[in-house]
């Protein structure tokens, strides 16, 4: 089927008297929060889409829910057969009308968002898929559009159904094919986490297969109950499905650590076929995991490895203290079996895209800046969550020293000189602090590059007079204003980008510039 898990009535927020998920600390707005400099507007917001009697484009409504000019989504895709159905929408099997390629779309009807709460959860939804994009093991959300009736994600399509179904019909996993999915599970938590993140409705139905290959990927989808959080927030409404739902969450005082909770429940449930804590009805299944007894005795326990039933249990423990962290699963015996036992520390997305960008010429990273400029709100609002938790004096700008102490709050470790390469990487107009907008720019993921309009708008910024080519002098004028604009560096820019050796950049080789070391991307351009 796939993807038709992602609507509202496959989550459960238990039960009907709790407060809604936006009633956590990430949801609340700082009183002192500075100004960032940059209004943000959505990306392509410049095409306009109707004509007036008089021959002016009319600019389209702002949508209520994503609070930017409505979109229809089917003037660029076919929709075709249901995927599932849920209680505010339904997601469809939907067809690129150019490229035909195929995704899915969730289609949450907005007459059914009554309560502001609703309209919270759908545009936080939105917002945390974007922060997320380009993890292997989450689903990608390639648009949100809305118009009058609905808001439309645009999702990759994942065709071999839920790693629930899966569980169904096979009974259980063996030992090697449960750390295989348990890995990918944890990934995906490791990178919530370290991302500011945590999905709080972690089960089975809501990882998908991409494929229906037996080795095909996993895919985690379904944000809908996830919230953005910082180190030491404490969060109180219950959310969650009832099987998998920590006991810190039914006691309404918890943190990320439920996920990992969730995620042992999952395992559990690989090895043996049954949840771990059983119930007739949902108290009973509440009152069973706040007694935390474990069954490790019937079948197929008895045969399965002391490392795993090891493992399960420090993931199930009821002291969130001591339970595990996501790395510490990652780095766990059983789990680095059949996997890399690498001593090397996890990837940390951001970390790797400021790595990324670091490693850019300066032409790319000026280009960037523009782009981050131009990202709608939903775009960036969980880079912009980070940026407030590393800018702790709250003044719009990150120092060497609030990098130090807030890269290891994402959980890595690094040098003082790493410390400095990225920070002096980040500061694109040199000015010894990281703003708002650099900080964006060094942290956004690389596919924000495959919108056309994106790149059009970064070339236009460079090619002042409309020539159709960034000159050496148009060049040189641009770099300046970031203290870049040296002749050895023009020189290098030009070397590097004017493949056709006419001493200027064309739109082609500007394209293939900012494509270059992205293997993600496709290099050539599209069809408008």
């Amino acid at each position: 089927m796939g993807n038709c898990n992602g609507m509202p009535s496959n989550r459960t927020q238990i039960p009907s008297d709790t407060t809604t998920a936006a009633s956590g600390p990430a949801a609340s707005k700082s009183p002192t929060q500075p100004s960032y400099g940059y209004n943000h507007t959505a990306a392509g917001n410049s095409r306009l889409s109707g004509v007036c009697a008089s021959g002016v484009a009319a600019t389209p409504p702002i949508g209520r829910v994503l609070g930017r000019p409505m979109e229809d989504v089917r003037s660029t895709y076919i929709f075709g057969r249901e995927l599932g159905r849920g209680q505010f929408g339904v997601t469809y099997l939907i067809t690129h009308k150019e490229t035909k390629e195929k995704f899915a779309c969730k289609s949450i009807a907005t007459r059914r968002l009554i309560h502001r709460d609703d309209i919270e959860d759908v545009r936080r939804e939105v917002q945390i898929m974007h922060h997320l994009t380009g993890h292997r093991n989450i689903v990608e959300l390639k648009g949100a559009y809305e118009d009058r009736h609905s808001v439309n994600l645009v999702m990759e399509l994942c065709e071999g159904g839920e790693l629930f179904d899966r569980i169904i019909a096979k009974g259980h996993y063996s030992e090697r094919a449960a750390a295989n999915l348990c890995r990918q599970i944890m990934t995906v938590v490791h990178n919530c986490h370290s991302m500011g993140v945590m999905h709080r409705d972690l089960k089975p139905e809501n990882f998908l297969f991409l494929s229906k290959n037996e080795d095909s990927p996993l895919k985690a989808t379904d944000f809908g109950l996830s919230v953005f959080f910082k180190k030491g927030d404490v969060f109180r409404d219950l959310v969650g499905s009832a099987y998998y739902v920590a006991p810190e969450v039914l006691r309404r005082n918890y943190g990320p650590e439920a996920d990992i909770w969730s995620a042992g429940v999952i395992l559990y449930i690989l090895l043996s076929g049954i949840p771990p804590f059983w119930g007739e009805n949902e108290q009973g299944i509440f009152d069973a995991i706040l007694r935390g007894h474990i069954d490790f005795s019937s079948d197929p326990w008895p045969s399965i490895s002391s490392s795993a039933k090891d493992l399960v249990k420090r993931m199930l423990c009821a002291d969130t203290r001591e339970r595990l962290s996501a790395v510490e699963i990652l780095n766990h015996p059983w789990m680095r079996e059949d996997g890399d036992a690498s001593d090397k520390p996890l990837d940390i997305a951001v970390l790797s895209r400021m790595k990324q960008f670091r490693a850019m010429n300066k032409l790319k990273k000026v280009a960037l800046k523009v782009i981050a400029e131009n990202l709608s709100e939903e775009e960036i609002m969980g880079l912009k969550e980070m940026f407030k938790s590393m800018d702790t004096d709250n003044n719009g700008t990150i120092t060497y020293e609030e990098l130090k102490a807030g890269l290891p709050k994402l959980g890595t470790k690094l040098s003082e000189a790493e410390v400095r390469q990225l920070m002096e990487a980040a500061d694109v107009d040199g000015n010894g602090t990281i703003d708002y907008i650099e900080f964006i720019t060094a942290t956004m993921h690389m596919n924000r590059m495959e919108r056309e309009d994106h790149l059009f708008t970064a070339f236009q910024y460079f090619d002042k007079d409309n020539s159709g080519y960034i000159t050496k002098e148009e060049l040189e004028q641009a770099l300046k204003k970031y203290n870049m604009g040296d002749e050895k560096t023009i020189k290098e820019i030009i070397a590097e980008v004017d493949t056709d050796n006419d001493g200027r950049i064309n739109y082609e080789e500007f394209v293939a510039m900012m494509r270059k070391g992205n293997p993600e991307l496709v290099t050539t351009r599209r069809r408008k």
